[in-house]
C-alpha cells in the first residue's frame, strides 16, 4: 500500500496524524482488466425487501431536478442527525451501479445512512433536466450538499463522481459548509483530456466503443424527450469520447471544445484549494486512468488530501481475498469513521434526523 503524506509539520487534519485506519488490501486478482470487469459483474444486488431504498428528488435549478436513492437506518440516532454518505456514481452510470450498491453494507455496518445520488439525466430522468451532463457539472451536487444540511455529510464520488467530489471540494476552498466533512474518491480521472486520450489508445478501444454506445443512446433519448432542442443527432463522425465531448458536451455547457471543457472541469485544478480532509484512492493498473495523471506535487504539499495508492485494483474495482470483497468501500467507510472520531472540536449541530422522501416521478 501506498500512501502520498503532506510533511508532518504542515498537516492539518487530525485524521491524517493516525493511520489506525488504513485497511490491508489482498486483490483477488494482479490484473487491471480482469479487476475493471470482474468489479462490474460481482454481484451486489442487496435485498429490496428487506432494505427498501426510498427515493426523493431534489430540485437544484429552476428547470431541474435529480432523483435520489436513500437507504436510511430504521433506527433513530439519539446523537442528533445521522452521518450520511452521499455517493455519486461514474460515465453513463446510475444509482444501481455495482460500485454505488456495494456501499450499502459498510456503510449500514458502520452506522451511516446512505444516499445514491444520480447525475441529471441518468437514472431515466432525462425528462427532469433540459441540460445534458458533464465531468464537472457541480451545481447539482453541490444543491443537494446544501439540502442535506445539518446532516453530517461524507461525499463518496465514483470515477467521474469523484471527479466531482473533489472539483467542488475545491471550490469551496477555505469555506466548506459546516456539515461536510470529508471526501473520498475512487478512481477518479482528475485529468480529463489525459484520461479522454488514454481510454482512446488502441488497448481500450472495447471500453470506449462501449462508452459510445451508451453516450449515444443517452443523446438517443433525449432527443425523443426534447425534440427541439435536441434534434436527431448525427454520430457518423464521432468515433471516440474526446470527439463525442468536443460535438456534443462541449457546445452544450458554452465550452469552446472539448479542450476546454477537459481544462476548466478536471478536479486536478482545483486540488489545492480543498481545504476538508480528502481521500483519493487510485489503482496503478487501471486501464482507464494512467497513473501518471496522479503524479502532482498538491498530494505531497495541500495537508487536506492523501493519496492512497495500489499496484492493483483495476477502475472501481478493488476487489479483494481478504475481508470485504469491495476494498475500496470499506477503506472510505474506514476513513469517513475515523475522521468521524478526529472531528470533535466542531459544534454540535442540533436538528431531527428524519429526511422527508417525496415520490419519485
Amino acid at each position: 500500500m501506498q500512501a502520498i503524506k503532506a510533511p508532518a509539520a504542515a498537516r492539518h487534519p487530525a485524521v491524517f496524524d493516525r493511520e489506525d485506519w488504513l485497511l490491508p488490501f489482498v486483490p483477488l486478482m494482479r490484473h487491471g482488466d480482469l479487476q475493471t470487469i470482474a468489479g462490474r459483474y460481482w454481484p451486489t444486488a442487496p435485498d429490496e425487501r428487506r432494505r427498501p431504498a426510498q427515493s426523493r428528488l431534489f430540485r437544484t435549478e429552476a428547470d431541474t431536478q435529480v432523483l435520489a436513492r436513500l437507504n436510511l437506518q430504521r433506527t433513530e440516532s439519539r446523537a442528533g442527525p445521522r452521518p450520511t454518505v452521499l455517493a455519486v456514481h461514474g460515465l453513463t452510470a446510475c444509482d444501481r451501479a455495482p460500485y454505488m450498491l456495494a456501499a450499502g453494507r459498510p456503510a449500514r455496518e458502520a452506522g451511516f445512512d446512505l444516499i445514491r445520488l444520480n447525475v441529471r439525466n441518468c437514472g431515466g430522468t432525462e425528462h427532469l433536466s433540459p441540460t445534458l451532463y458533464h465531468s464537472g457539472l457541480t451545481v447539482d451536487l453541490r444543491c443537494v450538499v446544501e439540502q442535506l444540511a445539518p446532516r453530517p455529510l461524507f461525499l463518496l464520488g465514483f470515477s467521474m463522481g469523484g471527479n466531482m467530489a473533489l472539483k467542488l471540494a475545491g471550490e469551496w476552498g477555505e469555506n466548506p459548509p459546516e456539515h461536510v466533512r470529508a471526501a473520498c474518491a475512487i478512481s477518479a480521472p482528475i485529468r480529463l483530456d489525459v484520461c479522454s486520450r488514454h481510454i482512446g489508445k488502441p488497448r481500450n478501444r472495447i471500453y470506449e466503443r462501449r462508452f459510445l454506445r451508451q453516450l449515444r443512446a443517452t443523446m438517443m433519448r433525449k432527443s425523443r424527450c426534447m425534440p427541439e432542442r435536441y434534434p436527431q443527432p448525427d454520430f457518423s463522425d464521432v468515433d471516440s469520447i474526446w470527439k463525442f465531448d468536443d460535438k456534443f458536451t462541449a457546445p452544450s455547457f458554452g465550452f469552446r471544445d472539448a479542450a476546454d471543457y477537459y481544462a476548466r472541469c478536471s478536479a486536478a485544478g482545483f486540488l489545492e484549494r480543498i481545504r476538508v480532509p480528502a481521500l483519493a484512492i487510485q489503482a496503478e493498473d487501471d486501464p482507464f486512468i494512467p497513473f501518471d495523471a496522479f503524479r502532482d506535487r498538491v498530494f505531497a504539499t495541500n495537508p487536506w488530501i492523501r493519496l492512497l495508492a495500489q499496484p492493483h485494483g483495476g477502475h472501481v474495482a478493488f476487489l479483494s481475498r481478504q475481508g470485504a470483497r469491495f476494498w475500496a468501500q470499506a477503506q472510505a467507510i474506514r476513513f469517513f469513521e475515523a475522521v468521524g472520531r478526529s472531528d470533535r472540536d466542531k459544534p454540535a449541530i442540533e436538528s431531527s434526523s428524519s429526511l422527508p422522501c417525496p415520490a419519485a416521478p
